[in-house]
């Protein structure tokens, strides 16, 4: 226990912001992958609904610079968990890495280089265990022929001031996903995890801790957003302190 303790302070000392070893954080993390652009969430703890995020571009000559120092963050009212242990519903936000290749919001596109969607009130992020089709899916509206409830979907627009600007976080999303014209909806024939959990988002805070999304101020998502592109291959790092290096 000591040991973690001492572990935690020390990455958070290295995390600070303006310090040489700033920038030098993706070299030690483990799923960079083919990213030039990443965003580092550091928990507090693993309790904690409370982090801070950083943001890193890696240059022509190979090397990361921190571009975004401390913003400040908030996690899930049910503290973390590894991806592969999550369960829906518990208010946890999963560690590891993930990709982001898109955005929302219900309001315009702040200019953002990521495909955006500006959200209507039919637009919903399904999260229906009966129906693996569409289980962690956007759907552009509440079609009669859907095949998912209502009741177990986020209606987006209900959330204007979280969701005014937001970045889809790649956990347990499906491959293969498509339009399907006859019943109205997308759907994949590779579906998601059912059962882990749907709709993790980058997103605006709300009034305190998030469901399990992370979240930052208006004017930081912003930033974010402007600045994310998709020919960089963007990725978010997010796990307490401790274990981001694992992540």
């Amino acid at each position: 226990m000591k040991r973690a303790v001492l572990l935690a302070l020390v990455l958070l000392a290295v995390l600070l912001p303006g310090t040489p070893a700033a920038a030098s954080v993706p070299d030690r993390l483990a799923h960079v992958g083919n990213a030039r652009q990443l965003i580092v969430v550091s928990g507090a703890g693993w309790s904690s609904s409370h982090a801070t995020l950083r943001a890193y571009q890696r240059g022509p000559d190979g090397k990361w610079r921190q571009v975004f120092g401390a913003m400040p963050a908030r996690s899930g009212y049910g503290g973390w968990v590894w991806a592969a242990q999550r369960v829906q519903n518990t208010g946890t936000t999963p560690v590891g890495t993930f990709t982001i290749t898109r955005a929302f919001g219900v309001r315009a596109d702040p200019g953002t280089r990521l495909p955006y969607r500006k959200v209507d009130a039919n637009d919903y992020w399904v999260g229906d265990r009966r129906d693996p089709k569409t289980y962690n899916v956007f759907q552009p509206s509440a079609s009669k022929h859907r095949t998912w409830r209502i009741s177990q979907a986020e209606r987006l627009a209900a959330y204007p001031t979280q969701y005014a600007y937001a970045a889809v976080i790649n956990f347990n999303r499906p491959a293969g996903v498509h339009w399907n014209a006859k019943l109205g909806e997308y759907v994949t024939a590779t579906p998601s995890h059912v059962g882990r959990g749907s709709a993790v988002f980058l997103h605006v805070n709300g009034k305190g801790s998030t469901a399990g999304c992370v979240s930052v101020r208006r004017t930081d998502m912003v930033r974010l957003l402007k600045w994310l592109r998709p020919t960089q291959h963007p990725r978010i790092v997010m796990g307490p302190a401790a274990v981001i290096t694992r992540a």
